[in-house]
């Protein structure tokens, strides 16, 4: 079986992007999960939204009324009997702003879709229980990051600070 079969991973835009840009946002998800050893079944969303829709989910699950670049939501442990057999466990979703991706794409010389990448890959790590609040968690988040955009072939992409 390909590692690709044992995932499912939904794409969806409500702001217009190319085909290449919803590929290399599942290719990202997909080499994360390699990246991270996950063996078993999951699936996961990753919606690519604009500035205002992130800024009220920013502000009514963060408290903070401001757009920012990425969003995880976790699904937690699924309640007993909530799933069907057929379906593999659900590890949440991922909300990326595509405007305040390409700003941060334009101020940091790279590409959209490397920027895209990069906060995809940033976001399945938060849903595999990655954090960055304490600088130990921080360094270890950013190294699966790192290693990450290189398997993808990209290596000038750096997370960029709020």
């Amino acid at each position: 079986m390909e590692m690709g079969e044992w995932f499912e991973v939904e794409v969806q835009a409500d702001v217009v992007v190319a085909d290449e840009i919803v590929g290399g946002v599942k290719t990202a998800v997909l080499a994360t999960l390699a990246h991270e050893a996950v063996s078993s079944p999951a699936a996961l969303t990753v919606l690519l939204t604009d500035d205002e829709a992130i800024r009220e989910l920013n502000r009514s699950f963060r408290d903070e009324d401001k757009p920012t670049d990425v969003l995880s939501f976790p699904a937690g442990e699924p309640m007993p009997g909530m799933l069907e057999l057929d379906e593999p466990p659900y590890l949440g979703d991922i909300v990326i702003s595509v405007p305040y991706a390409a700003r941060q794409a334009e101020k940091g010389g790279h590409s959209l879709l490397a920027e895209l990448q990069l906060l995809t890959i940033h976001g399945v790590l938060h849903l595999l229980g990655y954090d960055h609040l304490e600088p130990t968690e921080k360094m270890e988040m950013w190294a699966a990051q790192t290693a990450v955009l290189h398997k993808l072939g990209i290596a000038n992409v750096t997370p960029t600070e709020e």
